[in-house]
């Protein structure tokens, strides 16, 4: 596994998660394109339940804590349960980027690190490389999601006026 490229991929992906966050407001924020469909605004209050209580924790306990019982999270439920669409948007995101900014200081420190070393819980086996690797392949996912939700909020705020000239979508 290539730390250096792998850490730079997840302050890249901070930087990207930064820049699709510009400029929308609390209401574009909460849009969805269906009921079932997740908003800028949950997005957001996933990544940062995820940075606090997923991949930073679970990494921390592969690599550290094998002695500790692997502790269970339900980033689905918690979308209605912790009311993330009725979150102020602004502070949800400094909240993640501060979460983020915490984490990218701890993986810097873990250079060194084990990555072969694996944690087995209830919940099978995981290696410490995988957890980090799946960590910049969630954000990349998020990333998505949040480049769909922007081009959402485009076609929201240029009505009357279409944009199929752009391309398929």
């Amino acid at each position: 596994m290539k730390f250096e490229i792998l850490l730079h991929e997840l302050t890249d992906s901070t930087e990207m998660i930064r820049i699709l966050l510009a400029n929308v407001t609390q209401d574009e924020a909460r849009l969805k394109p269906r009921p079932e469909s997740w908003s800028i605004l949950e997005v957001v209050c996933h990544l940062y339940d995820e940075e606090r209580e997923d991949f930073r924790e679970h990494l921390d306990f592969i690599l550290h804590r094998q002695n500790e019982k692997w502790h269970q999270i339900d980033p689905q439920r918690w979308v209605t349960e912790r009311k993330y669409n009725e979150q102020d948007f602004n502070e949800s995101k400094e909240k993640f980027f501060a979460e983020r900014k915490k984490s990218l200081g701890w993986l810097k420190e873990l250079s060194k690190a084990d990555w072969d070393k694996t944690y087995t819980s209830d919940y099978g086996s995981m290696p410490a490389g995988e957890m980090f690797a799946s960590w910049i392949a969630h954000d990349n996912l998020h990333i998505r999601q949040l480049v769909e939700l922007r081009r959402l909020r485009i076609e929201n705020i240029t009505k009357p006026y279409a944009i199929v000239y752009a391309g398929d979508w």
